[in-house]
């Protein structure tokens, strides 16, 4: 009846997945890509080229020696980006290669060029060569993932106006930049720019950047930033970009002018739904291109209950790693497949500053919120063997539990490898284990993973604290 069982639009994350979940159950699956590589922005102009040129400032600049032996390295003058981020067409060629394969084993039709609805079982490719066609399938998914959000207020056209995408393609490294916004992007180049020697200005309108962070690994984190050569403009909003006698200047609400040799805005994206005539299957995205979903992605108001999404269109969280999971739960779910229902109740954090930040689970601000009785335990990395040959000094590893039970509640990581380390503490928590399975393990020595063990040692010794007092005797008068 329909040409396709399950079609795809997007090849990023989430699409990727999807359309390898549903073909591994014996579905006819094909995927739509109207860009020349596959991958989405997570291959092609975010995730990884801003994680290549990350690891290309840690080793340039000896950010990680600079401690340890005292190290001190200069770039030449004038370099760019491009030629900073050698490794970046090895790394997405590799990647790319391996979607495409990923593809070809699972036998899903990899189809070029751009998808619009024409009803909720049908829409139409047009190709860049060729004439368009009509594709039909019995249920679909909107994997077409997200852009940077563009306000009017900030113009683009500027040549040293950037957004996250732009921004990887300078022509030299600045000596001087403002950002504007101290979320995950903005900090992230932020630390970037500075390890290689570029002055930066954050400029968040809320009195702390990443404000979802845990509230002590959050300021050893601004700590580090401004240690690195980070300025942060805190509680002020921006009122005018604009160029005045040719300088390039970002006005704050306090009347504070900044003058900008480059201005990055990192103010969020926004999903890529336009042209895609959703109207068309009774689907009206958010002022930003969002679609709204239930707990099985199905997109909400889309007639007929056949249309999913997953990635960055549906918002939050917006991490790859969840946008996976969102694919193939939405995947299972057309075609009641009993086995990925849901997504994990908690899900790693990885923030690519430097020093590298991971969370899962409850912070100490929510544990309170939430009313729960909970203690924390901590290790950090200058008491470790590891830590010290590494040469970071200022990193932490942050255990919350509950007090009762010492069940694990939440992991906080600031530091070398902290995108790595999370995930030991997210398995025992992904089984409702407690402190006492750190202790319980042997971790190999020396490594920066043995440090939940002392992490949990800590937390326990703060249990003393809780228990409560001894019964005094109480002398009762002799007959």
């Amino acid at each position: 009846m329909f040409d396709y069982d399950w079609l795809v639009i997007g090849s990023g994350p989430a699409g990727e997945k999807a359309a390898a979940q549903a073909a591994y159950f014996g579905k006819r699956v094909a995927v739509i890509e109207k860009l020349p590589a596959v991958g989405g922005a997570c291959v092609n102009t975010g995730t990884l080229p801003s994680k290549t040129l990350r690891e290309t400032a840690l080793y340039l600049s000896g950010w990680r020696q600079r401690e340890m032996y005292g190290m001190s390295c200069q770039l030449r003058h004038g370099v760019s980006v491009p030629e900073l981020m050698c490794r970046q067409d090895p790394v997405l060629g590799t990647e790319g290669a391996r979607i495409r394969h990923n593809f070809d084993r699972h036998k899903v039709e990899l189809l070029s060029g751009e998808a619009r609805f024409l009803d909720e079982h049908t829409v139409e490719l047009v190709p860049v060569d060729g004439a368009p066609r009509r594709i039909t399938s019995d249920a679909m998914l909107l994997a077409v993932g997200s852009s940077p959000y563009r306000p009017p207020f900030v113009p683009f056209e500027d040549p040293n106006v950037d957004d996250s995408d732009t921004i990887l393609r300078l022509d030299a490294i600045p000596k001087a930049m403002v950002i504007l916004g101290g979320g995950v992007i903005g900090c992230e180049y932020a630390s970037i720019f500075a390890a290689l020697g570029t002055k930066c200005t954050i400029v968040e309108g809320r009195d702390s950047i990443l404000g979802f962070l845990d509230g002590e690994i959050n300021h050893v984190l601004t700590e580090q930033l401004i240690k690195l050569g980070c300025d942060l403009a805190l509680k002020r909003n921006v009122v005018d970009v604009s160029r005045k006698n040719g300088a390039l200047t970002c006005t704050l609400d306090d009347g504070h002018v900044l003058e900008c040799e480059r201005l990055l805005f990192a103010g969020g994206r926004a999903g890529n739904t336009q042209g895609l005539r959703l109207e068309r299957v009774g689907v009206t995205p958010d002022a930003r291109g969002l679609l709204k979903c239930n707990e099985h992605y199905q997109v909400e108001g889309a007639r007929g209950g056949r249309i999913y999404a997953a990635g960055d269109v549906v918002g939050f969280p917006a991490l790859a790693s969840v946008a996976m999971e969102q694919g193939r739960v939405a995947a299972c779910h057309a075609f009641d497949i009993k086995y990925k229902t849901k997504v994990a109740s908690h899900f790693p954090y990885g923030l690519y500053t430097i020093p590298e930040v991971s969370m899962i689970g409850e912070t100490e601000e929510s544990a309170k919120k939430k009313g729960i009785d909970y203690e924390v335990g901590r290790a950090y990395y200058r008491e470790n063997a590891r830590g010290q040959i590494v040469g970071d000094l200022e990193g932490m590893v942050k255990l919350v539990f509950e007090v009762a039970t010492k069940k694990l509640l939440g992991v906080h990581i600031v530091g070398e490898r902290a995108t790595e380390l999370v995930h030991i503490g997210g398995t025992i928590m992904h089984f409702n284990g407690t402190i006492d399975d750190f202790i319980d393990q042997v971790f190999n020595f020396p490594t920066l993973g043995e440090m939940f063990k002392y992490a949990a040692y800590d937390g326990l010794g703060r249990l003393s604290k809780h228990a409560a007092p001894p019964k005094l005797a109480v002398a009762t008068p002799s007959a």
